[in-house]
């Protein structure tokens, strides 16, 4: 009993051995790509007909021993080309059926013209063209392969090789339909699923098109009309007064049309938005004239450009100025503002630096604020770049470095086209 239980612990230890042995054999084999392995089987598929066909060719036909290998060679090795250029693997195969009947006789009442192995090669080539190969290189295999077979073949042998030949190949015509339609069909599926989450995005879009509406637009709306309604309902009012009641209104009756242009781009298909009126370099000036009317002290230092920056390019900057005003005027009220705007060949630099006390609007982006974000992925949304952070002085700038002409086509952040973030 001891040896027969050490010869099982032996026994037990050898296993784990093997298998990992077989592991770091198949390592390898497993790293490298389906095809490459379809490809390795072919040649080792290959090489084991082409171990049976050169030493049983004396047997089967009358073919010098010099010239057995090729023959041999001629009637293995095109399975290889099955799944690189079945086409071609075919028609090496055909030939050499063609030539070896017409060269050499078989011996040993031996009646098919060719080596078995050379049929099984042919037949499965046959097979691979018709599942894989236009149909009408497959109609010259299918004619040509029973052509041969009705000639070369003795007898009424030939007619059923025929017959046969043909069900092959619409074996392999149902095998191609079946999977073209697998595929088409895969295609329609996924078509259909990226269509059904399309619709669901322009019903999320609609429902926030439909909630801003309600909640923005209306409140909006009422400050316009109280704002242009004041200097009626109340009397005594001064100059100073009524126009400060105006530029309410207008600056009111501004954000709300952005408002609305939002809720357009929300409730479309992503169509309108190409042409809907965006903002641009050309509305800074008057973007800068209205938050002096709300209060900000603003200096401008504006080098003329080279020539006119790409819609994509003014966009940006007019939304990444839009920003940095609105949080001065949220976070330091009061506070001086300096805008400077240079231009070169290349690029356009917008620079808004506050003066020490609009410090405390760079703990906007530190308080769980999206401004500062949003100016970022605008910015990188056109391959330009913004930096934010506290001057020398004790004051807080926002750097922005956009590219002058951005290429046709780029996208510029849907919804951030119409609304500040």
């Amino acid at each position: 009993m001891p040896e027969v239980s050490s010869v099982y612990r032996v026994s037990k230890t050898k296993k784990p051995r093997t298998r990992r042995l077989m592991a770091v054999m198949l390592a390898p084999l497993l790293r490298l790509p389906p095809a490459a392995r379809v490809d390795l089987l072919l040649v080792l598929v290959g090489a084991i007909l082409y171990s049976i066909a050169w030493p049983t060719l004396h047997v089967t036909h009358d073919v010098p021993a010099a010239v057995q290998p090729m023959i041999a060679a001629l009637a293995a090795w095109p399975i290889v080309l099955a799944r690189a250029n079945p086409a071609l693997g075919w028609a090496i195969s055909a030939a050499g059926a063609l030539v070896i009947p017409m060269t050499f006789d078989t011996v040993g009442g031996y009646h098919i013209p060719w080596q078995v192995v050379h049929v099984l090669v042919l037949m499965v080539l046959l097979l691979v063209v018709s599942a894989r190969s236009p149909l009408p290189a497959v109609v010259v295999a299918w004619l040509t392969t029973v052509l041969l077979f009705v000639v070369f073949v003795p007898g009424q042998d030939g007619r059923g090789w025929a017959v046969g030949l043909t069900v092959l190949v619409v074996f392999g015509l149902l095998v191609r339909w079946l999977v073209s339609s697998r595929l088409e069909l895969a295609e329609q599926e996924e078509a259909a699923d990226v269509e059904r989450a399309r619709r669901a995005v322009l019903e999320e879009r609609a429902q926030i098109a439909r909630d801003l509406h309600d909640i923005v637009a209306h409140h909006m709306s009422l400050v316009v009309v109280q704002a242009q309604s004041a200097p009626y309902r109340i009397d005594g009012l001064s100059a100073e007064v009524t126009a400060e009641f105006e530029s309410i209104g207008a600056t009111a009756r501004a954000a709300l049309n952005e408002v609305r242009g939002m809720l357009g781009v929300l409730r479309s298909d992503g169509q309108v938005a190409e042409y809907a009126p965006l903002p641009g370099i050309d509305g800074i000036d008057e973007l800068i004239e209205n938050s002096r009317r709300a209060g900000l002290v603003v200096t401008v230092e504006r080098d003329a450009l080279p020539h006119d920056p790409s819609e994509a390019t003014g966009l940006v900057l007019y939304r990444i100025l839009q920003e940095s005003l609105s949080n001065a005027a949220r976070h330091a009220p009061g506070a001086s503002v300096r805008v400077r705007l240079v231009g070169s060949d290349t690029e356009v630099a917008l620079t808004v630096t506050n003066d020490p006390s609009g410090a405390a609007a760079a703990a906007e982006n530190r308080t769980g604020g999206h401004g500062i974000i949003g100016m970022r992925d605008r910015a990188t949304s056109v391959g330009g770049t913004v930096t934010t952070g506290a001057t020398i002085d004790g004051g807080f700038a926002v750097r922005a470095v956009l590219p002058l002409t951005v290429a046709p086509g780029t996208h510029v952040l849907s919804v951030a086209n119409i609304a500040p973030a």
